[in-house]
């Protein structure tokens, strides 16, 4: 064999590309390079743009608005930045307001740089990267899903809030023996709520509490209010006070952010138009937003994201406030699901996979819905559900969640990038294909083996 062959481990050969060596040419000549930090940014530019190349400005308004002068002033057009903390946010902001093309980057891509690190030789070296086209971009949305995306994300942090307080409450009532968790599936729910309340106002009856009771509680009147016997210390319940005042505190702040992020959504032009609306009234679920999400997001995305098995209307909301509704910003499904670490990470090495773990980034949103969503197929009577019980006997939970979480990702994916209704395949129909496809499996094998399969049933043959 040549030396400009190989062998793969199928037997395959292939031919190696012999690639020439080009010098590293300069790509973005009026680069800069941005060192953020909480205080105080370091800004380089060429040596030939100003005497003083590198120069530190302050973190106030004013001192960015002389950093966007100063690089105009120099000549620059591409900027590139690492995305430190929240601290680039206003940069990045002003710097856009200004015209100039900025690049959000990863802190892994400029790390490596040799000898010792300070402040000035930071920015001096992402600026030399960004000069020769080494740096990527950050993934952004445009500007109105960002704009909801961060309405978004400050009621995800109100919900933790909620939860907070919840805690807190049931805690209260442990310390008081009154034993309400374990009579109601949720004490945040009708029952648990409104049995609180009249603790706070001062009722102590268990009887005349449990008559609270709605219809959907399994247990009785009769067991609630033997849950419900406990010591109210006076310390305890003014615990329970302030948990609950809390915890309706924060769901006030919710309904509020919800009006934010209705008026932000309706401002986005729509792809389709809004479905009707059911005239028949729905009670509507703890935690769930205060207007109708999922004809905003059938409008704006033109696709019925939750026809999806497991795929609610929170659940596409955090992915569509995430990525946008814009696929063509990544090449493919592949691509997609990779910017979400849910597809395997093949470390390769000798021409052997070694690890096909996925990567390890920071708290992707949009990724962890999407497994919250996968676990929740446990249950599901449909084809995802049957092909996620099916990995999950195979592989364990973890790995059949993430492989899960890739599959709904690469739906989404062709959902938003084709434009076309999500079609289900039922459950009857999943189970006829894997066993056809594992009856040509055995076929095969028992041919290559010198034998044939036959039918217990009729006795024939099984070509």
């Amino acid at each position: 064999m040549s030396k400009s062959q190989r062998t793969t481990k199928r037997g395959r050969r292939t031919k190696l590309q012999a690639g020439t060596e080009r010098p590293l040419s300069v790509l973005r000549p009026n680069a800069a390079g941005i060192d953020i930090g909480s205080e105080e940014h370091y800004v380089s530019v060429r040596e030939d743009r100003d005497l003083q190349a590198v120069r530190r400005f302050g973190c106030y308004t004013s001192d960015l608005r002389r950093m966007a002068e100063w690089l105009r002033s120099c000549g620059v057009d591409s900027v590139a930045m690492e995305a430190t903390g929240v601290y680039w946010v206003p940069v990045f902001e002003l710097l856009e307001e200004y015209g100039f093309e900025v690049y959000l980057v990863d802190t892994h891509q400029t790390k490596n740089a040799s000898g010792r690190k300070t402040d000035v030789l930071d920015c001096q070296w992402i600026r030399q990267l960004h000069s020769y086209g080494l740096l990527t971009a950050a993934f952004r949305p445009e500007q109105q899903i960002a704009a909801v995306r961060a309405y978004w994300r400050q009621r995800q942090g109100l919900v933790e809030s909620c939860s907070r307080q919840i805690h807190l409450m049931q805690k209260a009532l442990e310390q008081m023996n009154v034993q309400l968790h374990k009579a109601v599936s949720d004490i945040a729910g009708l029952t648990g709520l409104s049995i609180i309340r009249r603790i706070v106002a001062g009722d102590r009856d268990p009887k005349e509490l449990a008559k609270l009771r709605q219809k959907g509680v399994k247990r009785s009147e009769a067991e609630i209010a033997e849950a419900l016997s406990g010591n109210y210390k006076a310390e305890h319940v003014f615990a329970l006070t302030q948990a609950l005042e809390s915890y309706d505190f924060f769901q006030g702040q919710m309904q509020r952010c919800d009006g934010e992020i209705e008026r932000c959504m309706s401002n986005i032009a729509g792809k389709a138009a809004p479905p009707e609306e059911s005239k028949q009234k729905r009670r509507r679920w703890k935690n769930e937003p205060h207007f109708n999400l999922r004809a905003e997001l059938h409008r704006i995305c033109g696709v019925d994201l939750t026809r999806i098995e497991s795929i609610d209307a929170v659940t596409a909301q955090a992915v569509v406030s995430e990525c946008g509704t814009d696929m063509s910003r990544f090449p493919g499904e592949k691509n997609f699901a990779s910017w979400l670490s849910v597809c395997p990470n093949n470390r390769k090495t000798g021409g052997r996979i070694r690890s096909t773990r996925t990567r390890r980034i920071r708290r992707n949103r949009a990724a962890d819905a999407l497994r919250r969503a996968a676990q929740s197929l446990h249950h599901s009577k449909s084809a995802l559900g049957a092909e996620y019980r099916r990995k999950r006997a195979r592989l364990g939970a973890p790995k059949a969640i993430t492989a899960m979480a890739h599959k709904l990702a690469r739906v989404i994916y062709r959902l938003l990038k084709h434009g076309d209704a999500y079609v289900s395949e039922g459950l009857e129909q999943y189970e006829a294909r894997h066993r056809e496809r594992a009856l040509r499996g055995l076929r095969n094998h028992a041919q290559s083996m010198g034998f044939q399969l036959v039918s217990q049933a009729t006795g024939e043959l099984m070509a």
